[in-house]
């Protein structure tokens, strides 16, 4: 057996260069097979400002870098990330564990992100108002904050910190990231081709850690403005630590987003858009599909049957083997404990009432019997109230809601502390907007 001394490290990227900082470090597994195979350092506050000194550094001459140079870089980036898309899905895999499909498509998101910050030079102009008073014209102009930070989720290693960094280092910033120590290879790895792409030394930096990490960053004055996703206990922390410290924070939290199902809705294409809206990348996204609510018993009943003959379809299991696609539709949860979490919601649900209607729970992948899966699970008759309506659960548990009318379908959306993303499926809706009768969908999905 591998011993933890024997596994590669995880140091950190400050100032273009691997950095060990730190006395801490944790096991990084592969959840398709429960097996530790790297270790990442965990930085201590001295490590976070040496970081933070050499964004600071780099700052006045990256300001000072005409936006068009800037933008050169972002373009020569995204040619590199497709370049390298490869490598770079096959560490999500490794370390996520979703299929290599949907780490395909979560790097193609973060490449579009980088594209647009590529535009900066156009997006970074100004407004001029002449004679808007007496004598008086007006002018706005952008200006960069400073030293920025982002903290990061698992769920999406390469598309999360896309959002944030190169938007604002296209601006003139200069950029600390925190992504989560739980699989970081692929965010560092993005780092390293930024760096061969043109950006400077200490422009951005990356560092490994926990709460030790996330707390300098968020108290340190020389942190302007922080960006974080996650859980929305973490989310609240960090807004309210870092306004209290002055700085300028954007924190999203967590999500129950439902679909609506109207009795005219073409049945077989929202069965379809839901199997992938409920059990893509294991469910594990905060804008995923975790609750149907079916407007009338009989697109109730018609729901849970297609979903349930295509549950049955589904091939559950690692997202590569021997280096290769797979061909799975869904890997492993990112984690023991969390696989753990999911599986206890799915207990509780049964507890409270609701019908088990589809039960992952004694999946077993042959080969892979240490790997941290379960199964699509279905549920029929959630009620409002019950633990597994209300809360987020993470992970591929799909819940069914019947209702008589919209209006209460509405009612329950709007009731809900994270009713924040909702699709209809009608053909009334398509046939109003002069479209062909399929389903109208409305999300932000991520």
């Amino acid at each position: 057996m591998t011993t933890a001394t024997a596994l590669p490290l995880i140091a950190h990227l400050i100032n273009g260069q691997p950095t060990q900082g730190g006395n801490r470090s944790q096991d990084v597994f592969n959840p398709a097979t429960g097996t530790a195979e790297k270790r990442v350092l965990l930085a201590d506050k001295a490590t976070v400002e040496q970081a933070i000194a050499s964004a600071q550094a780099a700052y006045p001459a990256w300001r000072a870098t005409p936006p068009l140079k800037r933008a050169r870089v972002m373009g020569n980036l995204k040619v590199l990330l497709e370049q390298h898309a490869e490598e770079l899905c096959a560490l999500i895999t490794a370390e996520h564990g979703k299929v290599l499909s949907d780490a395909l498509g979560e790097l193609q998101r973060g490449i579009e992100n980088v594209e647009y910050a590529s535009y900066c030079p156009e997006l970074l102009k100004g407004e001029h108002s002449k004679n808007v008073g007496p004598a008086i014209d007006s002018w706005s102009e952008f200006q960069p904050l400073g030293v920025c930070a982002g903290i990061t989720p698992f769920n999406f290693p390469a598309m999360v910190p896309l959002w944030m960094w190169p938007m604002a280092v296209a601006c003139g910033n200069t950029f600390i990231l925190k992504p989560s120590e739980r699989d970081p290879s692929s965010t560092l790895r993005i780092a390293e081709l930024a760096l061969e792409a043109g950006l400077p030394p200490g422009v951005l930096n990356v560092v490994n850690g926990d709460k030790e990490a996330v707390d300098t960053l968020l108290t340190d004055p020389r942190i302007k403005a922080v960006s974080f996703v996650g859980s929305t206990p973490i989310a609240e922390y960090i807004y309210a630590e870092g306004c209290k410290h002055g700085k300028r924070v954007q924190a999203l939290g967590g999500a129950k987003n439902h679909a609506v199902v109207m009795p005219d809705a073409d049945m077989g294409n929202a069965v379809s858009a839901l199997m992938g809206a409920a059990y893509g990348s294991c469910g594990e996204r905060c804008m995923a599909i975790p609750l149907v609510v079916a407007v009338g018993d009989a697109a109730g009943d018609a729901i849970v049957a297609g979903l349930t003959a295509e549950i049955a379809k589904m091939k559950v299991g690692p997202g590569t083997i021997n280096g290769k696609d797979s061909g799975m539709d869904m890997g492993p949860l990112v984690t023991k404990a969390h696989c753990e979490k999911v599986r206890g919601y799915v207990d509780q649900g049964v507890k409270e009432g609701a019908t088990l209607v589809v039960d992952g729970r004694g999946l077993k992948v042959t080969g892979f019997e240490n790997g941290y899966y379960l199964g699509p699970c279905l549920f029929d008759h959630v009620k409002p109230g019950m633990v597994i309506y209300q809360e987020e659960i993470f992970g591929p548990v799909l819940g069914v809601v019947r209702v008589k009318t919209l209006q209460e379908a509405m009612d329950l959306i709007d009731a809900h502390e994270y009713g924040n993303g909702t699709c209809i499926f009608t053909r009334a809706t398509a046939k109003r907007r002069g479209i062909s009768p399929t389903p109208f969908r409305w999300a932000w999905w991520a």
